[in-house]
Formats: structure tokens, sequence, C-alpha cells
């Protein structure tokens, strides 16, 4: 099982212990709240002056490793291992795209939020407690 499995196994059995009135609200709001991580990244945008993006680094590390020969003696050999790591740097921005870009997700929120709720309102109608 790999690590990227693992989450993925943990959504599905959280999934499976709400109902399905949760369910379905869960689904409803889904959009809301992409848009409400959108939002928050070009608002921190907005107000560092800069975006961030994730950038992967390799680097090899050289050491020495330790081996047993069949006879039960241990040798010595030189050996690499390849560590990747991640970090963050900074991008430059226009800063009035981002604040038009700003205005336009939150009418799209404003949109997504009343669709949401007539969704909220359907899933209740079809799956009351």
């Amino acid at each position: 099982m790999t690590k990227a499995t693992l989450p993925l196994l943990a959504l599905a059995a959280l999934a499976a212990c709400a109902t399905p009135r949760e369910q379905c609200i869960s689904d409803a709001n889904r959009g809301l709240a992409t848009l409400d991580r959108l939002i928050a990244t070009t608002q921190g945008n907005i107000n560092r002056g800069f975006a961030v993006t994730e950038v992967q680094d390799v680097r090899v590390l050289r050491s020495t490793c330790e081996g047993t020969n069949e006879d039960g003696s241990t040798f010595r050999f030189p050996c690499e291992e390849t560590e990747t790591f991640t970090r963050q740097q900074p991008v430059s921005i226009n800063i009035a795209e981002e604040r038009t870009k700003l205005a336009q997700l939150e009418q799209r929120r404003d949109e997504q939020g009343r669709i949401a709720q007539q969704r909220i309102q359907q899933c209740v109608a079809i799956h009351p407690e």
C-alpha cells in the first residue's frame, strides 16, 4: 500500500460513516469549499505582494554503507541516497490582476452560495432525518 492510498482510504471510511443527508450536503458544499480555498490563496498573495509556489529539489547524499560477506565479516562501501524535498519559493505577481481575479472569485462564490443553498434544501427534502 502506498502513502497516497492511505488518505483515500481514510476519506472513504469517513464517507461511509456519513448519513445520506450528510453526504448530499457535503456534495452541495464542495464547490464553495474550492472557491473559499482559491479566495484565501488570492487574498494571501495580495496581502504579501507575491505568490508562493512549491518547488521540489533533489540532492544526492553520499555516505559509507556497511555490508556482510558470506563468511559473516563486514565490509564498507561508498553509497548514495537520493533525497527529494519541497521548498516554497516566492513568485512575482501583478497585484491589479490578482485583485481582479479576487473580485471574480468572490462573485462566483456568491453565485455558488445561492446554488449550494438550493441544493442543501433539496437534500433536506429528499433525506429527512
